[in-house]
């Protein structure tokens, strides 16, 4: 795939964050951290608390949390590769923020995942209304070790 290619990931605790490291290098994409305004801590994440940030933001469709800035020259990006933890069997509501903050209009977006236990569920479809006019293929979870030549093999599949 020669397409000029982009990682975008958001990691709460580090495990997708090395998934898309392995993946940008495999793919030969440049690769760009969604990082939240305000970073997540322990208690954030706290799924069994459904007073945490994470369970109050998961249970609201609406929820918008703000990014630690932009990224410049997304034109330049054919082919968007975004990834984050499953929450919720979905993707967390800061992937629907950084969707709507770019024109991702004729671009392919492929999402990746990690999790500890869930698969992408109706990720794919929970995410379309934020990236009208773009391609959005329903990825693959990225768990465990992947090797360089199966990730490569799976880019160049696309």
């Amino acid at each position: 795939m020669s397409k000029k290619m982009l990682v975008a990931y958001f990691s709460a605790s580090g495990v997708t964050a090395k998934a898309a490291w392995k993946l940008s290098e495999a793919a030969g994409a440049d690769l760009y951290e969604i990082k939240p305004e305000i970073p997540y801590s322990r208690e954030d994440l706290d799924w069994m608390d459904e007073k945490s940030r994470s369970s109050v933001e998961m249970n609201d469709p609406k929820s918008r949390p703000g990014i630690a800035g932009k990224m410049e020259d997304m034109d330049q990006y054919e082919v968007v590769f975004v990834g984050f933890p499953i929450w919720w069997y979905v993707a967390p509501t800061i992937i629907n923020t950084f969707l709507e903050s770019y024109d991702f209009s004729g671009k392919t977006i492929v999402l990746f995942a990690t999790s500890g236990g869930s698969g992408l569920g109706n990720t794919k479809e929970k995410l379309a209304p934020s990236c009208p006019g773009a391609v959005l293929l329903g990825g693959k979870m990225l768990n465990g070790a992947l090797s360089q030549a199966e990730l490569k093999a799976w880019v160049e599949s696309l």
